[in-house]
Parts: C-alpha cells; structure tokens; sequence
C-alpha cells in the first residue's frame, strides 16, 4: 500500500504545476480553448491524488 504525500511533497507539486501553467500562458501567442482545457486536466491529474493523499492522511491521523 503507498503512502499519502506528506505536506511538503503536495505543496512542491502545486508550485511545481503553477510555475509550468505560468510559463505556458506566458509564452503562447493567444489563449484559447484547447489551452484552457489542457490546464485544466492537468490540474485535475495534479489535484486529485493530493486531495485523496490528504484525506488520507487525515484518516490515518484519527
């Protein structure tokens, strides 16, 4: 069984994830659809295991 990401771990994958989405707006010509919902997904594939990681953690704690 794998263990939940501890706090320090989620909050480098956030910056990590805003700094990417950052660089990419800043270097597109235009935004658009597409890039809207690429950012998006990526985000739900960021987000997700860190929210299941912290409700995790927080049963655990229990």
């Amino acid at each position: 069984m794998k263990r939940p990401l501890n706090k320090t771990q989620s909050v480098i994958l956030t910056l990590l994830w805003v700094a990417i989405c950052y660089l990419i707006l800043v270097g597109s010509e235009r935004i658009d659809g597409p890039l809207i919902l690429t950012l998006v997904i990526s985000g739900a594939l960021v987000f997700i295991p860190i929210f299941k990681s912290v409700k995790k953690r927080k049963r655990q704690d229990f």
